[in-house]
């Protein structure tokens, strides 16, 4: 099973555009409005504040009713110090694997919908089909926030959602949420050997992280559980931490990044309000020597879980379109937890395995493009008159 020239054409084109997410995305944006306005539509731009990166949304069929959604993020992660043995963003063939960044994660799936959107023009849709693109998803969803504050606008929003990440093209209902968190500890300097009168910036923060690994220990023990996710409880991890200049000054300053992948049902901010209860004695203790010493918050990124119901028309529909009669649930995040949070039931579905995905010589096989592309197909069919 392969895909049309038009797709790999199509992909072609997408992989060549370096949109990493600290770059901007406006020259595959400028692409994707092209190929739309050569059809008759008319997309609408929205864009960041720097006015460098900008999301696409686009309606095909009747505008005077809701209709499903096909989102896609146009960001890839950086390529920096992997080991690839081809360039990475020149769309390569090797036997029936496509390697390119972004070709699982998710350029594959824009290229579909866009190779089959003049097929989806020439139909008479009794609802529509609307193309979200965003930018930056793969550093905290920040496209898909600012678009979905437009759509809230719009008098006429879609019904549903398909978010097409890699699941290997099986219809995802549930996925963890993720919430993370900077904390700054604010101490008192003053010389290591009189400890007594200053304020450990960094044992502070160390007597934290140790709390938070309790957390993860009592959640890994304890639960809740969901037997169908992995790991199948909720995670607490601190990835970064730094503080202190020199060993015989007492730090004055430290700070740590972490972050909860909750379950669904599982409340990330009574975890947090945990943590705050445990700081505040903490806190005490430290501004019985110095007032102005304690612990500031700072929220970093985060992405609410996905819970859609298992009768939902979207996944009924989702099964139909890909011939299975069993759904999944996946451990990483998607912008499907947003438009969800937003009133719009949303499924994951797309081409490729996220095992693949922010790996070096990241591929795609060709049956995958090629199911995904015979997905959208009877999507088409299936809202045709």
């Amino acid at each position: 099973m392969k895909p049309s020239p038009e797709i790999l054409q199509i992909l072609d084109k997408l992989i060549g555009f370096d949109t990493t997410s600290h770059l901007s995305n406006l020259s595959m944006i400028d692409y994707v409005q092209s190929h739309l306005e050569n059809l008759g539509l008319q997309p609408q731009l929205i864009y960041d504040e720097t006015q460098r990166k900008a999301n696409l949304f686009c309606t095909i069929g009747p505008k005077e009713t809701g209709g499903i959604a096909l989102s896609g993020h146009t960001d890839v992660v950086p390529v920096q110090g992997q080991n690839w043995e081809t360039d990475p963003f020149t769309l390569t063939k090797i036997d029936d694997k496509l390697v390119g960044r972004g070709t699982s994660d998710m350029k594959s799936f824009i290229a579909v919908c866009l190779a089959l959107a003049p097929e989806i023009c020439r139909r008479d849709l009794r609802l529509p089909i609307h193309l979200l693109f965003s930018y930056d998803e793969e550093i905290g969803c920040l496209g898909a926030r600012r678009l979905l504050e437009n759509i809230e606008q719009m008098p006429v929003k879609p019904i549903a959602c398909i978010v097409g990440e890699p699941t290997n093209m099986q219809v995802v209902t549930a996925h963890k949420g993720k919430f993370s968190m900077r904390c700054e500890v604010k101490g008192l300097e003053g010389h290591s050997g009189l400890t007594h009168l200053g304020v450990n910036a960094v044992e502070y923060a160390a007597a934290v992280v140790t709390f938070l690994r309790s957390l993860a220990t009592e959640f890994r023990e304890n639960g809740p559980f969901d037997e169908f996710l992995e790991p199948n409880f909720t995670t607490v991890h601190t990835g970064v931490m730094s503080g202190g200049t020199q060993l015989n000054i007492i730090p004055k300053h430290c700070e740590f990044d972490f972050e909860f992948r909750y379950l669904p049902g599982h409340d990330p901010n009574e975890i947090f309000a945990k943590v705050k209860e445990f700081t505040n004695s903490l806190t005490v203790e430290m501004q019985a020597i110095c007032p102005n010493t304690g612990f500031d918050w700072k929220p970093l990124s985060g992405v609410p879980a996905l819970d859609t119901d298992p009768d939902a028309e979207i996944v009924t529909l989702a099964k139909q379109l890909t011939r299975a009669n069993s759904t999944g649930k996946v451990s990483y995040g998607t912008e499907a937890g947003l438009f969800s949070e937003a009133g719009m039931p949303s499924i994951v579905c797309g081409p490729g395995n996220i095992e693949q995905a922010h790996k070096p010589n990241e591929w795609i096989s060709l049956q995958q493009v090629a199911q995904c592309e015979q997905f959208i197909e009877r999507l088409v069919d299936y809202l045709s008159h």
